[in-house]
């Protein structure tokens, strides 16, 4: 009887309701979070209009570039006295002073009487029309140039004059010098002028990002200047010409692969595609190839009636010593042999130069000079014989 009253106190203990059970509330639960609490309790409010702020994800692609392109020609406040510094660097000073120094040489090898108001006209004309073409290839490789660390302190990289100011400069320099070159000196060293504005700045520039021809192309541009100087005294193509831009052709390739050696990790971040980077094997030998052809272009200086047979045996030393380093570059390719090899070239050119000056045959005039006064003194005697 005892064990029934037991068992069913206990079934009724079991069906009384239990209380319910409060969940664990973790540290770390977003319920718990009293800002959460205080977001969920801020009432929904609708807006007063229809009016929506576009984010920048909406904005088409068009209408952005746009308003980047529009930022970037916006006028920017530039301390004048900075301005000659900034020229210097857009137009390249150094390498313009090089184009200058070698067209003054064609300028000074030609057969003629110097006249030096042409040569100066020459010679500014060339520097200006130089200025232009460094100036807008500047602009273009502006996005390129950044990632360089050699050019990534360049003014348009760095903001110190806008484009628009920068093309300002190269047009305020190209269009007056090569109309100085061609109304004042002759057409056809104006043609050049341009031709070579054309090819740096639209046919090499563009180059660089494409195939390695872009040296060979920047060879041509470099070739041009002496043969303007020539063209300048003359007003002809003559053969002596297109020697001196052969010079100036050849001596570029040991002088531009030697320095790029050093610098393919700096060419490669700036997507430039040369022999350096994408073909080290090929950079070795057109260096040495063209190191050797300095040698044959000076013996073609007698024979194209242009320097005395003294100008090929007096150049052969450094012609020689400049082919060695360009044969230790091609058996090492390493930065000590490259770097030996540029810092010749910088002397080898003006020392190159210098010696086809000394040996240059004389002057039309003065060869004309004695055989135009033997005519006359012939002319003389005949008419007071008679």
């Amino acid at each position: 009887m005892v064990s029934e009253t037991y068992v069913k106190v206990s079934g009724a203990l079991s069906q009384r309701a239990r209380p319910k059970q409060e969940p664990v509330i973790s540290t770390l639960d977003e319920r718990d979070d009293p800002v959460l609490r205080q977001i969920q309790e801020i009432p929904d409010v609708k807006p007063v209009s229809g009016v929506t702020i576009p984010s920048a994800a909406d904005e088409p692609e068009a209408v952005r570039q746009a308003r980047i392109e529009a930022r970037q020609w916006k006028e920017l406040s530039v301390d004048y006295s900075e301005l000659p510094g900034i020229y210097a660097r857009l137009s390249k000073i150094k390498l313009t002073a090089l184009v200058v120094t070698t067209a003054a040489a064609g300028y000074a090898m030609a057969p003629v009487p110097f006249d030096p108001i042409t040569f100066t006209l020459a010679t500014v004309g060339t520097g200006l029309s130089s200025c232009m073409a460094n100036s807008i290839n500047q602009y273009f490789e502006v996005p390129f140039d950044s990632n360089m660390n050699r050019t990534k302190n360049r003014p348009l990289v760095r903001g110190q004059i806008s484009p628009l100011h920068a093309v300002s400069f190269a047009l305020a320099c190209g269009i007056p010098g090569v109309t100085l070159l061609t109304l004042a000196v002759n057409p056809l060293t104006g043609f050049l002028g341009a031709l070579n504005i054309f090819l740096y700045t639209c046919c090499y520039t563009p180059l660089k990002r494409i195939s390695i021809t872009n040296t060979w192309v920047g060879s041509v541009v470099g070739a041009i200047p002496p043969i303007m100087g020539w063209t300048a005294a003359t007003g002809a193509l003559d053969p002596g010409a297109l020697l001196l831009g052969a010079f100036l052709y050849s001596w570029q390739f040991p002088h531009f692969n030697a320095l790029s050696w050093n610098l393919r990790e700096d060419y490669s971040r700036g997507g430039y595609r040369m022999m350096s980077v994408t073909h080290p094997a090929l950079c070795k030998r057109v260096a040495l190839r063209h190191s050797v052809a300095l040698i044959g272009l000076s013996t073609l200086g007698p024979v194209l009636d242009v320097t005395t047979w003294t100008f090929p045996l007096i150049s052969l030393p450094i012609n020689l010593y400049i082919s060695y380093l360009a044969f230790r570059f091609y058996q090492r390719g390493e930065r000590q042999s490259a770097r030996k090899l540029f810092f010749c070239s910088l002397w080898h050119l003006p020392m190159l130069l210098l010696l086809a000056l000394t040996c240059k045959k004389r002057r039309l005039a003065e060869e004309a000079g004695p055989t135009g006064s033997t005519d006359a003194s012939i002319a003389l005697h005949a008419s007071s014989s008679s």
